[in-house]
């Protein structure tokens, strides 16, 4: 097998392109084994996998591949430091879900592709439904985002909801963390079947919006001098408390 070392290859620069968002409508790429075996054991429609030439004895039987020299692959992973392989994998097409059913997050406005990701993974832990993310939340294809997700984006479904949008179609209770007065303490809610837990943007909270369709706002009691927590950690004491609520 042909062995691509021109970064002027057209596959090449085809797959390239999968590294700006605008052009993962279909598709996107992973990198390293970790990611690579995830998307394995979850069943995924791979595009095209590129691997060196050394590594190639570690894919599954039965996998088409191309070989690429080390320069190509590093041309096409993120990381500064490229773990042998780097694969292109369809984005799954899903139906609308019944927001109605089941515990939801939802992810309003939220920048940091590493709070983004470590969110989806502890929903992922906590056994919650699935997740939600607003349209100016950060893209969950981004290798950032894919890193800190450590593959839970294949373990429960995700979708891309306003919240105008979301509130035309759910009628199960909206809980909103705040920090305001009037928010209620996460340890008194009562036990609740059905969900859907909105964590706000990092600098600026949840906004207005959301705060007017609350059917509760929620904080979580803090005994130290510390304003707030980082909303990746304040999400993660909520989803497993209200998961087992």
């Amino acid at each position: 097998m042909t062995i691509i070392t021109s970064k002027t290859n057209p596959l090449i620069k085809k797959i390239k392109k999968l590294q700006k968002k605008k052009y993962r409508k279909d598709s996107y790429l992973i990198e390293g084994w970790h990611l690579f075996e995830e998307a394995y054991q979850a069943g995924v429609e791979f595009g095209t996998i590129f691997i060196l030439e050394e590594e190639k004895e570690r894919l599954p039987k039965g996998l088409a591949y191309q070989l690429v020299s080390t320069s190509i692959l590093a041309e096409l992973a993120d990381s500064k430091t490229p773990q042998g392989i780097v694969a292109e994998v369809k984005r799954e097409i899903l139906e609308r879900p019944d927001l109605s059913q089941g515990k939801w997050l939802y992810l309003e406005e939220v920048q940091d592709p590493g709070n983004v990701g470590t969110m989806i993974r502890t929903a992922d832990a906590a056994g919650f439904t699935g997740v939600l993310v607003s349209p100016g939340t950060a893209d969950i294809y981004s290798p950032k985002t894919l890193r800190s997700m450590q593959g839970s984006h294949w373990h429960l479904p995700i979708y891309e909801y306003s919240l105008d949008e979301l509130t035309k179609v759910s009628h199960a209770p909206l809980l909103v963390t705040s920090l305001k007065d009037r928010s209620q303490s996460y340890l008194d809610l009562a036990p609740m079947e059905q969900l859907i837990l909105l964590m706000g943007n990092e600098g600026q909270g949840a906004s207005g919006l959301a705060h007017s369709l609350a059917d509760q706002t929620v904080h979580i009691p803090m005994s130290g001098q510390a304003e707030s927590l980082n909303v990746a950690i304040a999400a993660g004491i909520l989803l497993f408390h209200l998961k087992n609520s």
